[in-house]
């Protein structure tokens, strides 16, 4: 046993030796720079800020006065009236408010959130040197809670942050955010990429962000943030929290996106998504023993519209879309975000799995069809639907609405003032027991005079019906 133990122990004493002498012949390289002495995110900083802006808008609102309802009544109107003067009428009240924004080319192209510019009647944008440019608005994308802004440069060149692919990044990326929170002016920040393709509901339509514990704070939305090379990666937007401060849970755009705002964006006129033409959701654990899956991943087709771009590649309903391009399809919210970034009239390679096969298709998006035209209409007279603006439902019109594809009639896009339970999306299915097939059918039920309407409507999954008496 003694023998045994000397020999155990000469055997570890090797290594140990073995090791140490190695560990004594590893090369050590010398720091090459001042910012390689000091470790310092300097260097990024200087190149990535001048392109960082700070946004500052206003709104002007009606602020009512406590007397404005009571004037309504014509006998308080004509014994107090006089006596409250302007006191009893609506007043103008200026709001403000800040964010950040990124340059993006040097001509004056600024990206920022769309929450931070939506309602603004004026935008001023402030560069870190101090310089001051006003702004006008020339895209503005509630789905994707980004928009395009243009400063009235008067021929001067800016610096600008060129944009890398979100795609490249990993989680334990290094990162920085640059922006103006609280609007204690420019500040930067650092962390890494906690998450990939996260969620972040109520943010925007895309539930496909860039999780990060760089500190993001109200003020923050509209900025850059950056990888280590000076570049874009994503548009800081949103932030998880229960005090309104920064805990390390914080949300980016990712910049493929504001590529493809960018490349889709250029007339200045409506964004056009591309169409895939077909309904799909997530595979889960059921979905996936039932089809015999090796893993819970991937979007299960289950529609597919006839003529469209999904039909002409061979996709059909019980399909599994596992690749998109270059990149994975884990869930149906990634595979959204990937035709929403896609680019129009270019072939698309998918692999999809099919039965016990995996086949490999070739998929060419286009833009939706207006099928049928939409004949938008601002509904009047006496009845439950004054006010409301409906429009046939289309492709596009399902998609600029954020809709499933495969519902069909006619939608509200603005909910009527008086409300009532009615709400922008509810799709109208009958008035008065009578189907409703189009805008202009719809406005000549509610012209049809009547006691008491029955309105049916679907919201969801669910039909509801709506009962009012006149």
């Amino acid at each position: 046993m003694v023998g045994m133990a000397q020999r155990i122990t000469a055997f570890f004493l090797t290594i140990f030796t073995f090791g140490v002498a190695h560990a004594q012949e590893l090369p050590r390289a010398l720091p090459q720079s001042q910012a390689q002495v000091q470790l310092s995110f300097a260097p990024v900083v200087r190149q990535a800020a001048p392109a960082v802006v700070n946004i500052y808008t206003k709104r002007r609102v009606q602020v009512e006065s406590p007397f404005s309802p009571l004037m309504q009544d014509p006998v308080f109107r004509e014994f107090f009236g006089r006596r409250l003067g302007d006191s009893a009428l609506p007043r103008e009240r200026v709001v403000s408010s800040l964010g950040s924004g990124v340059i993006v080319d040097a001509a004056g192209t600024v990206v920022t959130s769309n929450h931070v510019i939506a309602g603004s009647d004026d935008i001023i944008a402030v560069l870190s040197d101090g310089r001051e440019f006003n702004a006008r608005i020339t895209v503005a994308d509630k789905s994707s809670d980004l928009a395009l802004l243009k400063l009235d440069t008067r021929g001067a060149r800016l610096p600008a942050l060129p944009i890398a692919s979100s795609d490249s990044l990993q989680v334990g990326d290094l990162v920085l955010a640059i922006g103006n929170p609280f609007g204690v002016g420019q500040t930067v920040t650092s962390g890494i990429v906690s998450a990939l393709a996260r969620p972040a509901a109520g943010v925007s339509d895309y539930q496909f962000f860039i999780q990060t514990d760089a500190a993001i704070n109200p003020g923050n939305s509209g900025g850059a943030l950056v990888d280590l090379q000076g570049r874009l990666v994503g548009i800081n937007t949103a932030i998880y929290s229960q005090s309104g401060g920064s805990i390390g849970v914080g949300f980016a755009i990712p910049s493929t996106m504001v590529s493809a705002l960018l490349r889709n964006g250029q007339t200045g006129g409506a964004i056009v998504r591309p169409w895939l033409g077909g309904a799909y959701k997530s595979v889960d654990s059921e979905i996936a023993k039932a089809l015999g899956l090796a893993a819970v991943r991937g979007a299960l087709v289950t529609e597919v519209v006839a003529g469209s771009p999904a039909a002409r590649a061979g996709l059909k309903p019980g399909d599994v879309i596992l690749r998109f391009a270059d990149a994975e399809v884990e869930n149906a919210d990634a595979l959204k975000f990937r035709v929403a970034v896609a680019e129009l009239d270019r072939e698309i390679p998918l692999i999809i799995q099919r039965g016990e096969e995996r086949v490999r298709l070739t998929l060419t998006l286009a833009a939706p069809p207006e099928l049928p035209a939409r004949d938008a209409r601002v509904l009047s007279g006496r009845h439950p639907l004054q006010g409301a603006k409906v429009m046939n439902l289309s492709p596009r019109v399902a998609l600029e609405l954020n809709m499933p594809l495969e519902r069909q009639g006619v939608v509200i896009a603005e909910a009527p003032p008086q409300g009532l339970g009615l709400q922008a999306g509810d799709i109208v299915l009958r008035v008065n027991g009578t189907d409703v097939a189009s805008s202009a059918q719809l406005a000549r039920l509610m012209q049809t005079p009547s006691r008491g309407w029955r309105i049916t409507f679907q919201r969801g999954d669910d039909v509801m019906e709506l009962s009012v008496q006149l």
